[in-house]
């Protein structure tokens, strides 16, 4: 099998059949699809098999990945959350083949929010330009898109489960380590959600991601005593955010 997608999930009814439904419309069908459910109350599990995916126990989101992956079957793996949209039917085959074009082991995509605004544009934007100008250097991968070979997620040993915020980037600095090439796709930008932004406040959140940077440069990733709560869950999507066809319409018609 080409690709095994895995998506952690923890009681996601409301948005997880937008990402599988934009799944289902890719033009590549040679694909599995695995969640990996932090035991859900809701009805994200039965609503993921419905849809044709496979359910697997899962945690937070690292654990999550990793508990997916273990089952994967890909040569290929694509991690995403629940809360994104693939923008368009040729999304997966493109990032894809740029990835075999570019001899790339692990890869991401630039970002676009789902639910557009100027604030919002400007920010996303901002950070495309950040991971752009340090791919080389200290390469940020986020978690919600990360495409990798299995064989270097193996070789890594996956996810750092130790790691409590930002264990998806040392994922991706920790690959670049052993030899695997990263990059950063420019064919596509994957829809994200803003419903984080929204809830914790924009200039909270943009401030708690640079003091976790700047953790990670000067004293490694948090492990323990993380000075601010990450939630799992819990956050409730703008209404904009559940079109599907509104996240296609705003993705540039970009090349590889």
């Amino acid at each position: 099998m080409k690709l095994s997608i895995v998506i952690p999930t923890k009681n996601e009814a409301l948005l997880l059949p937008k990402l599988l439904e934009s799944i289902q419309r890719q033009e590549l069908c040679d694909l599995e699809v695995i969640v990996a459910d932090a035991y859900s109350t809701d009805q994200t599990r039965e609503i993921a098999v419905s849809l044709g995916a496979r359910v697997v126990d899962g945690g937070l989101p690292g654990p999550g990945r990793n508990r997916g992956a273990e089952v994967a079957t890909g040569d290929v793996i694509a991690f995403f959350d629940a809360d994104v949209i693939l923008p368009s039917p040729r999304f997966l085959a493109d990032c894809l083949a740029e990835m075999d074009v570019r001899s790339l082991d692990l890869a991401t995509c630039r970002v676009m929010p789902l639910d557009s605004g100027a604030t919002d544009d400007l920010l996303h934007e901002v950070y495309n330009l950040f991971a752009i100008a340090t791919e080389r250097v200290t390469p940020h991968a986020p978690g919600f898109c990360i495409f990798v070979r299995a064989v270097v997620h193996r070789a890594i040993q996956g996810f750092d489960e130790r790691i409590v915020f930002a264990e998806d980037h040392d994922y991706a600095q920790r690959a670049v380590k052993t030899g695997a090439v990263f990059g950063i796709l420019r064919g596509h930008r994957v829809g994200v959600s803003v419903r984080r932004l929204e809830k914790e406040g924009r200039l909270k959140l943009a401030l708690k991601y640079i003091y976790g940077e700047l953790h990670m440069r000067l004293k490694g990733p948090f492990t323990e005593g993380m000075p601010f709560e990450y939630e799992f869950a819990n956050y409730t999507p703008s209404p904009k955010e559940g079109a599907s066809e509104e996240a296609q319409k705003g993705e540039p018609n970009e090349t590889v």
